[in-house]
């Protein structure tokens, strides 16, 4: 019973995301605004219910299933890949690298701030 209570859970946010993104015409997709939502809601109560954890501990076990459908189609598509490379190449490593700054000086700002509170450890 605690894994439909949990999946159901999961699947609300999810569909209020959809909603919300469909009503206000936002350009972000309803899954991240239902992740939103669900942050939200977690934040408010505090804790992560006894049922979401196991339902979300039962979706991590199987992730790497969730790759399948994302190899097969970049084997479908192989040649559609190829024709364009260097710029999908070009775009991962300057993804990566912006990515990879932009966490770097959050977390220089975030232990700076941390020291000047004097709650450093």
């Amino acid at each position: 019973m605690p894994l439909i209570v949990g999946m159901s859970l999961l699947l609300g946010c999810q569909f209020i995301g959809e909603l919300l993104a469909r009503g206000l015409a936002v350009p972000v997709p309803g899954p991240v605004l239902g992740m939103l939502v669900l942050l939200l809601a977690l934040m408010i109560h505090g804790r992560v219910p006894s049922a979401l954890r196991h339902s979300g501990e039962g979706l991590l076990r199987y992730l790497t299933l969730l790759f399948v459908p994302a190899g097969v189609g970049v084997m479908v598509h192989a040649q559609l890949i190829m024709a364009d490379l260097w710029v999908i190449g070009v775009t991962l490593v300057v993804s990566t690298a912006l990515t990879l700054a932009v966490t770097a000086k959050v977390m220089s700002w975030l232990s700076q701030r941390r020291l000047r509170r004097g709650t450093g450890a």
